[in-house]
């Protein structure tokens, strides 16, 4: 649904008057501080990943018992993760919808919109209604008549 010109000017007029009163707000809005949060937050995981592989290895080349070892190595390893999971999180676009999901009516799983784009002058395979059963039963007689 469009705006009209007066509900469009009205906005431009609220956006001008809010970067005058609060420029660092108006800046957030926008979504510049998002980016570079996100940016430091992939920094930051990164580094995070480093520190567990690092101790890691320093559980691998120190004399230590090995139940201080197994602890040392799973505790870098849980340190890793997490930097693993920070950076990863983080890196996904902040502007990005997300993924809509399409029901097909039943209670359950959806189906997720995701990297597949759907080409609006492609017809794919027409599924018929039937349950499976009766589609292989169908193939089946067809072969007989065919005789395959």
């Amino acid at each position: 649904m469009e705006l009209s010109e007066e509900e469009l000017r009205l906005l431009e007029q609220m956006e001008r008057a809010l970067v005058e009163e609060d420029p660092k707000l108006a800046s957030t809005l926008r979504g510049t501080s998002i980016a570079r949060t996100a940016r430091r937050r992939m920094i930051a995981g990164g580094g995070v990943v480093l520190a567990g592989i690092g101790l890691l290895i320093v559980a691998v080349l120190l004399d230590l018992t090995s139940v201080l070892q197994t602890v040392v190595g799973v505790a870098g390893f849980v340190i890793m993760l997490g930097g693993a999971i920070l950076a990863l999180t983080s890196a996904r676009t902040p502007g990005r919808p997300a993924p809509k999901v399409r029901s097909s009516g039943r209670t359950g799983f959806g189906v997720v919109d995701g990297g597949r784009q759907h080409r609006p002058g492609r017809q794919g395979r027409q599924r018929s209604g039937a349950p499976f059963m009766e589609r292989m039963e169908e193939r089946w007689r067809r072969r007989r008549e065919r005789g395959f």
